[in-house]
């Protein structure tokens, strides 16, 4: 059996396993990807060969996350092979074989910065899609796939069929996403599509709008703003302000549709407003308790202490 057939039998067994049509892209990809640049067969490959692929990526400058992308898709696949094909081979990525990978801060953005971004958002269907990225966290798939029937604005509720890894959940509608929502749904056309969010202009006019036409659409008023944004930063802003708000973090792992709780833990390390608040209402306690440092210095030692020189 060559190496395509391999590949070939695999995707299918990602479809059985009613894996999303992206992941099963990406997936065969970067198997192919693999594939090529092997000098031997699929099955003769060990470590030696996922070692110097690691080295031929890092020279090709990948990022961590789309190296440690790859390396888990091939663990996978001969995960497939062994248990599924039953052919007599070791695993050549071994188990939890990743490189280490930066946490940067959650981007957010603050008040003002989105009250100059939504000042340029003048077109009602765009103003109704990012209104709903801000106050209900969705994914810009989410947004994309979204149908009039999972919208209930009785009870200003929406659901989200179409969730990363297959997940739905519940959503709910503030004054403002409702009202933006419901002044596009007055304005949209009479269509057949059962997408809520349809492209106006051009050749696709009726036509659902993609992932990639969102996108682009902020990047649009982006660079009208001047304010670098993406529509992932709507996510997060929504989860800052919540988390601000004192909402729970499981509520906000819900809303969000985190499969782990650590996930939406990152957002505590920019939550710096409920930060602030903690620490004062905890050195206050501590402050009542013990006598403050500045009450030890004595007078003299007072008159001593110089105020520091700044320099550029």
């Amino acid at each position: 059996m060559g190496p395509t057939d391999l590949i070939a039998r695999y995707r299918r067994f990602l479809k059985r396993r009613n894996c999303a049509a992206n992941t099963i892209k990406n997936y065969i990809n970067i198997l192919d990807h693999f594939n090529g640049w092997l000098r031997v067969p699929l099955e003769a490959v060990t470590t030696k060969q996922t070692d110097s692929y690691m080295d031929h990526l890092l020279r090709s400058r990948k990022k961590a996350k789309t190296i440690n992308c790859h390396f888990g898709c091939i663990h996978a696949f001969y995960d497939y092979l062994i248990e599924d094909e039953r052919m007599p081979l070791i695993n050549p990525v071994k188990k939890k074989y990743r490189l280490r990978l930066p946490r940067p801060l959650p981007k957010h953005l603050r008040d003002e910065q989105l009250q100059t971004l939504f000042s340029e958002i003048t077109d009602i269907r765009d103003r109704a899609i990012f209104t709903l990225m801000l106050r209900c966290g969705l994914r810009v798939q989410e947004v994309a796939l979204l149908t009039a029937d999972a919208i209930d604005c009785r009870s200003r509720q929406l659901y989200v069929f179409s969730g990363k890894g297959s997940k739905g959940r519940v959503v709910y509608l503030s004054e403002d996403a409702q009202t933006a929502l419901e002044l596009y749904m007055q304005k949209r056309r009479w269509s057949k599509q059962k997408k809520v969010f349809l492209v106006q202009k051009g050749p696709l006019t009726g036509m659902p709008i993609s992932v990639r036409g969102i996108q682009k659409r902020i990047e649009y008023y982006s660079q009208k703003a001047e304010i670098h944004v993406c529509c992932h930063h709507l996510r997060h802003t929504m989860a800052t302000q919540l988390l601000n708000a004192d909402a729970d973090l499981a509520t906000i792992q819900d809303l969000l549709g985190h499969s782990r709780i650590t996930t939406t833990q990152c957002y505590c390390r920019v939550s710096n407003l409920k930060v602030q608040r903690d620490y004062y209402k905890a050195i206050n306690v501590v402050l009542q308790r013990t006598l403050p440092i500045s009450e030890n210095v004595s007078t003299s030692d007072k008159r001593g202490l110089r105020k520091p020189v700044l320099t550029n």
